[in-house]
């Protein structure tokens, strides 16, 4: 099955993309990255309202829904722009819907409040932070943005506290990584305050788990689109033997495998946005099986990139390594496929091999 957009959400895209090319060249995020601060590109995208498609008007969103949110995943993986802040605070998203005054701020004013959840995990709740009443206190590693944060929204038993990061006993650890486009910090609680929000903590990470493997998906699509369209660029301009390595048999049919992953990875993608979105009764499998298949062929089709580059695919100079980095990460974010399998296999009514059909 091909997914089509309404002509409302490819232009969207299309705006998008121009204005990702426009502000996020590579020349201009190379600096950011070498300087390790990408605050700039945040401040444009949400001034220009970008971080605001995808929420409801009545929070001061720009409407739309978890399509919207797909598309800008996979624009924001096409350029390789800096998304950590965006994605933490499109997940936090669901937790404020019942603290208003705190969703107009994050969307309307630009302050970002990210979901303190172990971004190497599928988000659910964790024993980690607890509340004996003189405060919060445990630790959460590795979330995705916490050290882009001003508010961190925490899972603390079966509650979510929403607490500011400069508050007193709140201490965010930044932590590297290999690919520098995204950030994480590992956060520690010692007697912080906060405010409750009234929520269903299990409830709200059950549904971010979904959005999160729709998400990650979407911007793994998008970065696998562009190593293909590099590739190809490159196959054509490097000579060999007097001809372009693009004429090589083998060449095209690692390129036409890749196409097809993009092609499979946009109708997986999509399905599983407008599935969950609606609360289709397969939504957690299209959403699994998105998050498996996806991140992983993205992966694997930057190994075939590095593959047809050669040598120059392994230099710092080149673009493709941010592109590498990124696929490789997203394989692992927020859970690798083979956690996202297993979830798909305890969702299906199984049967025992030789057991007679039903």
């Amino acid at each position: 099955m091909r997914w089509e957009l309404s002509e409302e959400q490819a232009d969207f895209r299309s705006v998008l993309r121009d204005w990702l090319q426009d502000r996020c060249p590579p020349s201009t995020l190379r600096g950011w990255l070498d300087s390790g601060d990408p605050g700039a590109f945040e401040q444009q995208f949400a001034a220009e309202g970008w971080s605001a498609v995808g929420s409801s008007e009545e929070l001061g969103g720009q409407g739309g829904g978890l399509v919207e949110l797909a598309l800008a995943a996979e624009e924001l993986g096409r350029g390789v722009a800096p998304s950590s802040a965006w994605m933490g605070s499109v997940l936090a998203v669901p937790g404020l819907a019942d603290a208003p005054d705190a969703a107009k701020a994050l969307l309307a004013d630009g302050v970002t409040t990210v979901l303190a959840v172990p971004s190497g995990a599928v988000p659910a709740l964790r024993p980690t932070v607890s509340d004996d009443g003189a405060g919060l206190t445990g630790s959460v590693g590795s979330v995705l943005g916490a050290d882009r944060a001003r508010r961190l929204l925490v899972p603390v038993g079966s509650r979510l506290v929403l607490v500011d990061v400069d508050a007193p006993g709140v201490e965010v650890r930044p932590r590297a990584l290999a690919d520098r486009t995204r950030t994480t910090g590992d956060i520690v609680f010692s007697g912080a305050s906060g405010t409750p929000v009234t929520a269903d903590a299990a409830a709200v990470l059950a549904q971010v788990a979904l959005r999160a493997a729709v998400l990650v998906s979407a911007d793994a699509l998008g970065v696998t689109e562009r190593m293909l369209e590099m590739t190809v660029e490159y196959a054509k301009q490097r000579h060999q033997f007097g001809v372009p390595i693009g004429s090589f048999q083998a060449v095209k049919h690692a390129a036409a495998q890749v196409l097809v992953q993009v092609e499979s990875a946009r109708s997986i993608v999509y399905l599983a946005a407008a599935s969950v979105e609606a609360g289709h009764p397969d939504a957690q499998l299209h959403a699994a099986a998105a998050k498996a298949q996806v991140t992983a062929g993205a992966a694997d089709a930057a190994d075939t990139a590095l593959t047809l580059h050669g040598a120059i695919g392994y230099t710092w100079e080149h673009d493709l390594q941010l592109y590498y980095k990124r696929a490789k990460l997203d394989r692992v974010l927020y859970g690798p496929p083979s956690v996202w399998n297993e979830r798909i296999a305890a969702a299906l009514d199984l049967v025992p091999a030789g057991a007679p059909a039903l």
